[in-house]
């Protein structure tokens, strides 16, 4: 080993990594492939053939020449093709053509190590590759000769050193996990690896305990990481088993305490609650997850380690959040959306947060994680959390990570006759404004209605501020929610897909009609609308609403409907 390998690997974890770590070690033959989870469509091995490579919504066609030559259209696009996730499309169509394509692709990028990009060494980036090479070798190994054989196995074994580089200055969260997980596969899935599986084992599991709540958050506080390292834990634990050795209980532990959480954050559609840089999750993927969960159950109510509610009555969910922002080393991805929730009815999502698209994410991060992104109280126009805005930090941090926010979140949950209380409040405002902002949720034990207030309250001991008294209150739409303003001006009829029809009402203040932006759709950003009601801490200090399910009455087909309205709930 050279004097500079010695010199990284001592300096790891403070000298406690043992040089031979950062080494496969002779990998002389591949004894395993585990299992890939992610869906896959034979019908875009087709496209692949012909040159095409459509990634993160952008298309790129070759035209004879190599794919990794070209320049990339996104650095989405970018991390997609050098992460080999595509292999498993033409691993899908098993055919003799698929098989040649997939290795002449291959072996065109072992050939020209030197042609490499910055993407193609980012931690997440290089983990998916490894992962992908590992999993899908059936495919490409197949029907090659020996030389081939070796080949790949040299740049794999290239690819897995470099990977274990990363693990000394590595971004916190999903990608030191990732890391970890491909280094547990390259561990199990190659020959004379015992001392690193041991290795491997041990950091994964550490990390696990560390990251993985015991509610089964993720630290993060993001929906999405669940999916994506459910997605890569599963297989890890057949892979362990097919190799007869005993998965750490760290992870299966782990894995039990995620499940019941994928099943929390689902509405009735199937589609994830958006949080703190939720995007569209791959239905088909959540389902082949929610297959491997043994317990099959509801939602429980609370996870009050990760800071989240849940309101299920009849075929109403109200999913909310109830907790601070996550640590500043997780949180690049990270919302300002303290106390905002989602309304879904059956399989229609009512009221919404604007989410966080799945590609070009730059363009909109900075809306998206504003407070006025979320279905909550906005004061003064501005977020409940604040972020490294300066170009330079954010390079040094490599990102936007929370630099303030909500410290004291608090949460009553009140099982009553007539329904289900949720009392809340936040302290995030308390700072530059002297203000706390509480909420109040009731809903109806049927589920045909969900009561509201939210209100400011200047802090006790805070001084009192003649300026900054406007706030208002939000409510994004789902796109296919039609909404129309009732001649009242204080409510506003919402119909469904589905048909059915609820009316959203404010009790004494005036409710708008505005534009909004769905951004974690399958098909990128979309216009929407948003109700808001806007007030003034001088006039009044809350705002009362309210969420009812009417009958429609139509005495013809074109008839105009007639809303019938529900008793109010008593906060």
């Amino acid at each position: 080993m050279s004097r500079f390998a010695r010199g990284i690997a001592a300096r790891a974890s403070g000298g406690t990594v043992a040089a031979s770590w950062l080494w496969p070690g002779r990998a002389d033959r591949l004894i395993i492939a585990p299992h890939d989870l992610r869906t896959a469509d034979a019908t875009r091995a087709a496209e692949i053939y012909a040159g095409r490579f459509v990634f993160a919504g952008k298309i790129v066609t070759c035209h004879g020449r190599s794919i990794f030559d070209l320049e990339a259209p996104s650095q989405d696009w970018e991390a997609a093709l050098l992460g080999f996730g595509w292999l498993r499309h033409l691993r899908a169509a098993d055919t003799a053509l698929t098989r040649a394509n997939a290795r002449s692709l291959v072996d065109d990028w072992l050939s020209n190590p030197t042609r490499r990009r910055s993407t193609e060494r980012r931690a997440d980036v290089l983990a998916r590759r490894v992962i992908s090479l590992l999993s899908q070798a059936p495919l490409v190994l197949g029907d090659t000769d020996g030389k081939f054989y070796r080949k790949y196995l040299r740049g794999l074994t290239r690819e897995i050193r470099y990977l274990r580089y990363t693990m000394l200055d590595i971004a916190d969260g999903v990608p030191r996990l990732q890391v970890l997980i491909a280094l547990c596969y390259a561990a199990l899935c190659l020959a004379n690896q015992a001392r690193h599986i041991r290795f491997a084992t041990r950091r994964l599991s550490d990390e696990l305990q560390r990251q993985i709540m015991p509610d089964g958050g993720h630290i993060s506080r993001n929906p999405g990481a669940l999916v994506e390292l459910l997605s890569d834990m599963l297989p890890l634990r057949q892979t362990f088993a097919a190799r007869n050795i005993a998965p750490p209980p760290a992870l299966l532990n782990a894995i039990d305490r995620m499940m019941p959480m994928l099943r929390f954050f689902r509405h009735g559609d199937g589609s994830f609650a958006l949080f703190n840089g939720m995007s569209s999750a791959p239905s088909d993927l959540v389902a082949t997850l929610l297959a491997y969960d043994d317990t099959h159950g509801v939602p429980m109510s609370s996870m009050p380690h990760s800071g989240f509610q849940r309101l299920d009555a009849g075929a109403t969910t109200v999913i909310m959040d109830t907790g601070p922002p996550p640590p500043p080393s997780v949180s690049q991805e990270a919302h300002a959306g303290c106390l905002a929730f989602e309304l879904s009815s059956g399989s229609s999502r009512i009221v919404i947060n604007c989410g966080m698209p799945s590609t070009g994410r730059d363009n909109w991060r900075a809306f998206a994680r504003s407070t006025a992104a979320h279905s909550t109280l906005t004061y003064h126009d501005a977020s409940s959390c604040q972020f490294v805005e300066l170009s330079a930090m954010k390079r040094l941090l490599q990102g936007s990570p929370v630099v303030s926010g909500p410290a004291n979140v608090e949460c009553h949950r009140e099982t009553l006759a007539n329904g289900e209380l949720l009392t809340t409040s936040h302290d995030g405002y308390l700072a530059r404004f002297g203000v706390v902002h509480r909420r109040v949720l009731m809903i109806a034990r049927d589920g045909n209605r969900l009561d509201g207030e939210d209100s400011v309250a200047q802090a006790q001991g805070a001084r009192s501020r003649d300026v900054d008294t406007d706030f208002a209150v939000r409510f994004h739409l789902h796109p296919q929610v039609k909404a129309s303003r009732l001649s009242d001006g204080r409510g506003i009829m919402l119909v469904l897909p589905n048909r059915d029809v609820w009316t959203f009402e404010a009790r004494d203040d005036k409710a708008e009609l505005e534009d909004s932006a769905f951004l974690a759709g399958n098909d990128g950003p979309r216009r929407t609308s948003q109700i808001v009601i806007r007030q003034d801490l001088r006039n009044a200090t809350s705002i009362r609403w309210s969420f009812v399910r009417s009958k429609m009455l139509a005495a013809a087909p074109g008839a105009r409907a007639a809303v019938k309205r529900e008793p109010e709930l008593p906060l």
